[in-house]
């Protein structure tokens, strides 16, 4: 065995025997700590003065004791008060600075570690959304980052101050009396052998913690977001156990915590006691022989007690490395997330004006489950393809196709003969427009909400896409008119006015191609009919496929195709499918059998 296998095989024994893995991802933590080098030098140096402050205090016992209790050195007096208060200054100045400056260094870079975060999370396909709870990415960017926040700021700002004053407060003691320094510290390797082992232990439970967190961040979110529901049911005792259960788990784990983190403190004040016996044995013994003065003996003591506490301290920062360990690696599991969704390497320009969608023998699945199963169709531009049938089908699969939400499993989509995988994902998506059934809308103004597809728009254009959309009346009826605030999710709007802002919202899009997907079935007849004329209105001119439960909103599409199990079992126009006595024959039979028997 060679001396390269042999370093190799001690490396991992470490890594074993402390359980460090440090992997690429704490290497970009570490990267984005340097691009605040500056600010960290300056840390520095004031954890130098306090440093310096500290073991200065320490050493300066000496010649207050030996200058003027002893020998009564009235010059002294005088000067030893004033050096104590510029020893204090220099220290308070210090650790101003040390602190202003590292959590400075420690909100940056949980800011650019939070904004990172988020422009991955959306930046991954609807997919991930499907299987991610709310709640739990809500607390990846709050409780798991902050956790990082108190690794880095408080950590390192810990680390740089007690590592600088060890080392002083070292030199002093070694400087003073190295037989009474070797005794002092014998016992710091004993007493960091437990603490390095809780620390790995602090990491397991702090994951545990931060899991247990993110569950009951996704439990508030579904409960207050669905609280009708908890209401209509009398549903609150449910739910409140519920919550009791999931503070219970979370407490559980936090004591456990606590325990294991308050071991280490223990620990080191036993090996630290028993440090300050061995230097109080020996050097009172060297003090009662005349061999050292007591004011060596006091300051070498002072020195002992003022390091043990640095040491102390180091202990705990070894926890809070753990813990924030354990948040980074829930953290980059979001960021290093892999996409399916991916641009090509040299994406394929798309043409502006009009645009015909193909659907080529399209497959697609979700694991094993076959949902699209070989569809062919062709939309041309201008025109309107509608697609219905029973639901679980596949019509809404083939919407969400198109953007490229999912991609294909089997054959291709083509803009104009161009494959949309061969097309950058924005610029395909810049030239469609959606309008889903659930009207989604933020809790932003009016105007806010119709210009979002559409940056820097006119007032004008603003106004023309809401009477477009027939929304402009209801607009003029609110307080602040386009700049009334809407509420969560449009809360304070009917059903009918938020999907007139939705549609609003296409509208100054401007897109070429439109995709409707159900986006009247969840309104009462009043309200579907002014949509209808809205939506009218969105689809002139346009290339649109509509996904329709009421099978009287697409009469006058220019083709229909009937989905039954992933399959195009009749297709034609509204009067061509009825007359063929299928499928579609079925379906409206079936929506107006109670008028026609009326």
């Amino acid at each position: 065995m060679d001396a390269s296998h042999r370093q190799i095989i001690r490396e991992i024994r470490v890594k074993h025997f402390f359980k460090i893995e440090f992997k690429n991802r704490h290497r970009q933590i570490l990267s984005l700590i340097k691009k605040n080098s500056g600010r960290l030098v300056m840390a520095a140096g004031c954890s130098l003065m306090v440093s310096v402050a500290t073991t200065a205090t320490g050493y300066l016992i000496k010649p207050v004791i030996d200058d003027i209790f002893v020998n009564r050195d009235t010059t002294g007096l005088v000067l030893l008060p004033l050096l104590v208060v510029a020893v204090f200054l220099i220290k308070g100045l210090g650790s101003y600075g040390q602190e202003y400056f590292m959590n400075y260094v420690g909100e940056d870079i949980i800011r650019r570690l939070r904004n990172r975060l988020y422009d991955r999370i959306q930046d991954l396909p609807l997919a991930f959304f499907q299987k991610e709870r709310t709640g739990t990415l809500m607390s990846r960017i709050t409780n798991d980052v902050n956790i990082l926040k108190s690794m880095v700021s408080t950590a390192v700002t810990g680390s740089l101050r007690d590592v600088s004053s060890i080392i002083g407060l070292t030199a002093v003691i070694f400087y003073q009396n190295w037989k009474m320094a070797i005794l002092a510290f014998i016992v710091l390797p004993v007493a960091f052998l437990p603490v390095f082992i809780l620390g790995q232990k602090v990491r397991r439970v702090s994951t545990g913690c931060q899991q247990a967190m993110a569950e009951l961040s996704a439990f508030l979110h579904e409960t207050f977001s669905g609280n009708k529901i908890v209401k209509a049911f009398s549903m609150e005792p449910h739910e409140k156990q519920r919550f009791f259960n999931q503070t219970r788990r979370l407490f559980t784990l936090e004591i456990k915590g606590v325990k294991i983190r308050a071991l280490a403190s223990p620990i080191m004040e036993f090996f630290g006691g028993v440090g300050i016996a061995f230097v109080i044995w020996y050097g009172g013994s060297e003090v009662i022989a005349g061999e050292t003065t007591p004011g060596t003996f006091m300051s070498f003591l002072a020195c002992v007690l003022l390091i043990y506490d640095p040491v102390r301290k180091l202990s705990q920062v070894n926890n809070t490395m753990q813990q924030g360990m354990a948040a980074a690696d829930r953290v980059f599991d979001i960021v290093e997330t892999p996409s399916d969704i991916q641009d090509p390497a040299a994406p394929h320009p798309m043409a502006s004006g009009p645009h015909t969608v193909c659907l080529d023998k399209v497959h697609f699945s979700y694991g094993d489950q076959d949902v699209l199963k070989g569809i062919d169709l062709t939309v041309d531009h201008g025109r309107v393809l509608a697609l219905v049938g029973m639901s679980g089908g596949g019509k809404s699969t083939i919407a969400n196709l198109i953007p490229r939400f999912y991609d294909v499993t089997g054959g291709r989509i083509c803009i104009d003969d161009v494959d949309i995988r061969d097309v950058a994902v924005a610029d395909l998506r810049r030239r469609i427009s959606i309008v889903t059934q659930e009207p989604i809308l933020f809790n932003e103004t009016v105007r806010d909400n119709i210009a979002y597809g559409r940056p820097g728009p006119t007032e004008a254009q603003i106004v023309s896409a809401a009477k477009a959309a027939f929304a402009h009346d209801f607009i003029l009826r609110f307080p602040n008119g386009y700049d009334t605030m809407i509420g969560e999710l449009g809360g304070r709007l009917s059903g009918g006015e938020k999907q007139r802002l939705c549609i609003a919202r296409a509208l100054i899009k401007d897109a070429p191609i439109l995709i409707l997907d159900e986006a009247t079935s969840s309104l009462d007849s009043e309200a579907e009919a002014v949509v209808q004329k809205a939506l009218e209105n969105l689809m002139q001119g346009r290339t649109t496929v509509v996904i329709a439960h009421r099978l009287s909103t697409i009469a006058g599409a220019d083709r229909i195709a009937v989905i039954v199990d992933g399959n195009i079992v009749e297709e034609g126009t509204h009067k061509e499918l009825l007359s063929r006595k299928g499928e579609y024959h079925k379906l409206y039979m079936t929506q107006y059998a109670g008028n026609l028997s009326g």
